[in-house]
């Protein structure tokens, strides 16, 4: 991906402009599908009718994210505001370091610049190059780290095949590797519980939560699965009333979670991180994408030593919008 598109919802209320971010995901969300203009269209006309129903908004799950944003700023009064938490106050959040898909020595390349940035959390993405190629960088690694010292985690989306994950597990865990997010693609529910239950290594389920909409239905799949982790996409599960049912189905199994963002603009990151600053933080969060963009909308966001801030002397600064 060289460009990422994203629909933002403006409305002006007693003289303050207020946004929420549609972050689509061509090729994973749902809702990348016709209809998607139409859709939000339909609902920007029921806002202006008070007849906005989030819960109509189940099958398109960024359009109800960015709309829900936004409302809670109205209610907040605060075009920054999604929630009120210690991070919006000042409180930094931990966050993993990404090492995107390239070649090898691309990858080494981010596994320095992202020590040298102080994250002592590496996420690095698995199953796109010749997989001994990525278990050499992992080796390489944990080498030189023991993982007291760098948590590493590895992200497969869904590349391998039930038996290629059953052989490269056991090898991921002899490098301590914390969990395995997606290792085979989603709806082979009874091959990723055989792989949970084994218990070589934890598993996270990321691209499983997308999709299923009907409650009964995520519970079923929870259930039966039963993972060691969710890994929550609030723009591509349907916002953050969605996120905190998916927590509450994890706990029920005694699972782990963190949030991750799905290359949001600020805007939606801003969001995530202020939703993830009203939760009791076990582990660190996904929430380091935002510096990928060379035209980001400008915003007290930054990212230092390994964790996400808001630094409350910067300022948001929203024209790049009315620019385009």
């Amino acid at each position: 991906m060289t460009e990422k598109t994203s629909w933002i919802i403006e409305v002006s209320h007693q003289g303050q402009d207020y946004y929420g971010e549609c972050g689509l995901l061509a090729g994973l969300s749902i809702d990348d599908r016709e209809g998607y203009r139409s859709v939000l269209a339909e609902s920007l006309v029921a806002f202006e009718n008070d007849a906005l129903d989030l819960g109509s908004l189940h099958d398109w799950p960024s359009i109800r994210c960015g709309w829900e944003m936004l409302l809670n700023c109205l209610e907040n009064e605060d075009p920054s505001m999604v929630y009120s938490s210690e991070f919006r106050k000042g409180r930094p959040i931990p966050i993993n370091g990404l090492i995107w898909m390239a070649d090898a020595a691309s990858m080494q390349s981010q596994i320095e610049a992202r020590l040298e940035d102080g994250f002592d959390c590496i996420k690095m993405k698995i199953g796109a190059i010749d997989v001994e190629k990525e278990l050499a960088l992992l080796k390489s690694l944990r080498k030189r780290f023991d993982s007291s010292q760098i948590e590493i985690r590895v992200d497969a989306n869904g590349a391998f095949s039930p038996k290629e994950a059953a052989e490269l597990l056991p090898r991921l865990a002899d490098l301590e590797i914390h969990s395995i997010e997606q290792p085979i693609a989603r709806g082979q529910w009874d091959e990723m519980a055989r792989l949970c239950q084994e218990g070589v290594l934890p598993i996270a389920l990321d691209e499983e939560l997308i999709g299923i909409t009907d409650p009964t239905h995520q519970a079923r799949m929870v259930q039966h699965i039963s993972p060691q982790y969710l890994i929550l996409k609030p723009s591509l599960i349907g916002g953050f009333q969605v996120a905190d049912r998916w927590i509450e189905l994890a706990e029920s199994i005694d699972a782990g979670w963190w949030a991750t963002s799905a290359l949001e603009s600020n805007i939606g990151l801003n969001a995530i991180a202020q939703w993830c600053g009203t939760k009791d933080l076990v582990l660190p969060q996904g929430l380091g994408t935002g510096s990928l963009y060379l035209n980001n909308i400008p915003s007290p966001l930054s990212v230092k030593h390994g964790q996400i801030a808001y630094d409350r002397s910067q300022v948001w600064d929203y024209s790049p919008l009315h620019d385009r």
